[in-house]
Parts: structure tokens; sequence; C-alpha cells
């Protein structure tokens, strides 16, 4: 596997790698690119795009703050419409009951609609474990399964992927989980598609299990929305006899009314599309059509943590768009992998390290894997402030111990601004020492700041003595 979640190293050790691979780089830029510039065009088309963004903030944050009752007026709809409703407080509860379901069924494969959450909590490996092998059926999903890799966008997975790496994928691998490739592959696109295509056909076709998420979960009415751009979620949630959708309890909507907001949005900040290719609703059973057997699992897994913070639960209004990681120059050369979590970008440096607490080296250090330029903010359709939360964490990780060098620095810094005589002797001594100062820090934990920029030159005398000897002339100080 070409990365991995677990056990990677703090997001500035993994981007000083990934920064390094000109393929990645040249990929990621191509395709970011090319999609931000698509949404701007997109979103400039409504005027009202202003007053829809602050909809879609006000509707998220008023159910966030009655979650509770929303929640159980979804759990009572699905029920009534004939689905099981599960609640998973972690991964490890989520995981185990999608592998019950499973083995009660007798079945040993699933089909899997693209899933933010399912990835969160790892279900393929956790099914794998339990003998049970799980088929990704979204495009881009597929290739990054068959290339035993690791998705690396929200949006598009396999981004950091170009088409002739796709191909020699797809050559390679699809014999060993299914229908081979076709002989003579090449790499354009169309048949790039129709390979997968034949490849997963049969898999819908036998699979009498799916696993989906879902986008929104319609409280009222206790129906699940995903919408997607290819069909092959809308082959998941009809052929098989039974589906389970695993949804995170902050994808909740009160109405049908507030769902019609987010079906503006969401489309426009992810694809640039004016309305998504295909959007499924389902909502519990009905005979005769499609699946005869429906279990939700409501996740929560960090998500009631997260929404105690009055600052940081704003993380929970967003939608899964992937805008901000489209704008965010850091993500643009660093790439997902260097996250070290599902969730990359400007979006998961604030969401993964409040889901998965900041004991560890990579979650302490996602918070400071930003500019602070606030590109992610401008464009976010429900216009989550990332940067303030990105603070916010990034004060929680010095309280708790963490960056103890940066902490000691700003104590005496304070000290010394504190203390005038001291600052005085410290800036006279800089000075005059000035001839003798380095350029650039050859160790230390600033030295990887000065790894790509030169120190400050220090002026010939301080700005207070230059003052002091320039203020009492007549003219004015020169």
């Amino acid at each position: 596997m070409s990365g991995t979640y677990l056990g990677m190293p703090a997001f500035p050790k993994a981007a000083k790698t990934s920064t390094q691979n000109t393929q990645l780089r040249a990929n990621l830029t191509r395709a970011t690119r090319t999609i931000r510039d698509k949404r701007a065009t997109a979103v400039t088309e409504l005027d009202d795009w202003a007053q829809l963004r602050s909809a879609g903030k006000d509707i998220k944050d008023r159910t966030l703050r009655h979650l509770d009752r929303y929640l159980l007026q979804a759990e009572e709809a699905v029920t009534a419409a004939g689905g099981v409703v599960h609640w998973a407080a972690d991964a490890a509860e989520a995981n185990r009951i999608v592998a019950d379901l499973v083995h009660a069924k007798g079945e040993r494969e699933v089909v899997k609609v693209k899933s933010m959450a399912t990835q969160e909590i790892g279900l393929n490996e956790a099914l794998a474990a339990e003998g049970i092998t799980a088929y990704e059926t979204d495009l881009a999903e597929l290739i990054v399964q068959l290339g035993d890799d690791l998705p690396s966008h929200i949006l598009v997975p396999a981004i950091h992927k170009n088409r002739s790496e796709i191909r020699d994928i797809f050559a390679g691998a699809m014999g060993r989980w299914g229908r081979p490739a076709p002989e003579g592959l090449t790499d354009r696109p169309a048949d790039l598609a129709e390979a997968a295509r034949l490849h997963l056909r049969e898999k819908f076709l036998r699979a009498k299990v799916a696993v989906s998420g879902a986008n929104f979960l319609v409280a009222e009415t206790g129906t699940l929305v995903v919408v997607e751009s290819e069909g092959n979620g809308r082959m998941c949630l009809t052929l098989p006899e039974t589906l389970i959708s695993v949804v995170g309890i902050e994808k909740v909507v009160p109405t049908w009314r507030d769902l019609e907001v987010f079906l503006q949005l969401l489309p426009r900040s992810s694809t640039a599309e004016r309305m998504n290719p295909y959007t499924s609703t389902w909502t519990g059973t009905t005979d005769g059509d499609g699946p005869q057997e429906f279990h939700l699992v409501l996740l929560d897994n960090g998500r009631t943590d997260t929404l105690a913070d009055e600052v940081g639960r704003q993380a929970l209004r967003c939608i899964r768009c992937s805008a901000c990681l489209n704008v965010c120059p850091v993500y643009e050369r660093a790439g997902g992998h260097a996250y070290g979590s599902p969730y990359p970008g400007p979006i998961g440096a604030i969401l993964t390290p409040q889901l998965r607490g900041l004991q560890s080296e990579v979650d302490a250090s996602l918070p400071f894997a930003s500019t602070l330029c606030g590109a992610c903010y401008e464009v976010c359709p429900v216009a989550i402030d990332i940067p303030e939360v990105l603070v916010h964490l990034r004060e929680q990780v010095v309280e708790s111990g963490g960056h103890r060098v940066e902490r000691a620095a700003m104590k005496a810094a304070t000290w010394l601004l504190d203390h005038p005589a001291a600052l005085t002797a410290a800036e006279r001594l800089a000075a005059k020492s000035r001839a003798l100062h380095p350029r650039r820090l050859p160790i230390g934990p600033a030295k990887a700041w000065t790894d790509t920029r030169d120190l400050p030159e220090m002026p010939a005398e301080p700005f207070r003595d230059w003052w002091a000897k320039n203020r009492d002339r007549k003219d004015g100080p020169r």
C-alpha cells in the first residue's frame, strides 16, 4: 500500500516527502486548478449564491443545536418506513454491527457506494478481518482499491493518479479482483471507463448486500440521500436484497425544504455542475422495489465531543464538497496522503483532530498544516471559518503541552517585551553583532523555517536609538 493512515508520520515529515514527488505535484496542480476554475464559473451563475450559503450555514447550525431531537425524529421515521436503526458510539461498534449484519445474511462480499464515513471507520479492513470482501464501485475508489492505495481527495479519491497510471493499475490488478481488463487497454478515458463498467457489472448483478453512506438524512420522513455523478451508487442502492447505510449523526437535515438548499450548494461547489447527475433517495423498504431489508447505522465516533466545542463544532456543517481542498496551496503541493486521514486538506485539518483527539503526533500536527490564507473559508458553501478553528485547535495543542519550543519562545518574548531595559540591551547587542548572524539556522527547531527562507537582515542600529538621535531636530526626524 502506497500510503497508510495508521502510524503515518506527522504532517511536516509526510509533506516533506510528498512535495518532492514531481509527478504527484503535477497531477494535483492540474486537477485542482481545473476543478476550482469550473466551480468559480458555476457559482457566479447564481445571483443569490451568498444568500444560499448563509441559508446553508443557518440550517446546519440550527440542526446541530437541536441534533438530539432531529435524530430521534429520524429514527422514528426510518423505523416506521420498515428500516432498522442501529446506534454506533465509535468505529469499532459500527464495524461490528455491519459485519454481523453481513454474516447474518450468509454473505462473504458486499458492494459499496463511495462513503467517507466508512473510510473514517476503516470498514473495508474490518470486514476483511471477518472474511468479507468489500468491492468499491465508484470509479475513483475502484482505482484506489485496485492500486492498493488510499484516497487522497474527498471528491476525487484518485486525483493523485494520471490516466497512464490508471491504465497500468487496471491492466495489472483487475484480474485479481474479478473480470480482467481488456487486452491492449489504452489510457483514453472512454476505454478506462468501459473497462471499469465491465469489471463492476458482474459484481452488481451478483451482490446480495450493499453498503453505503449518505450525503443527507431528512428527519421528517427518514429519507436518505446520495448524490453522485456516475450511477454506480444507484446500482448499489437498488439491486441488492439488503442495504446497510453508515451515516454520521451530523448528516441529518430537518425537512425536505432544507434539503433543497443543499442540493443547490453541493453540486456547484463540488463538481461545478448545476445539479447532480444522480440524486438517489430511499425511505425504509418498499415491497417489490429495491432492497427488501434496510439498516441505518448512525455513527458518532467523536462527533458528540466535537459538538460540545462552541468554536470547533462548525466543522460539523461540512457537506463534503471538497472546495476547500481545491483552493488550498498546502494541499495542492503536499497531496492528501500527507494528512494521515481519510479527510485531507483544510477541512481534514480541523475535522480529524476533533474526531480523533489531539493525543497523537499526527493529529496534533494537522492544525498547523495551513498558511491561514483564508481561501478555504471564502469558498466553503456553508461558511465554515476554517482559519478560526485552526487557530483554536493550535491553542489547544499548545495548552496540552505540544510545541513546547514555540511556547517557551513566546514566554521569553513576553518577558522581554515587558522589560524595556532588557529589550533595549538585546536590540543593541543584536545590531552590533549583525555581521556574525547566519542567513539560516543550521540546527534547532527553527531550522525547518529557515530551510526555505532567509532570516531577516538586522539593521545597523535599533529603531529606538535612531529615533532618540533624530526626533529633536527642528525639521523633523530624518
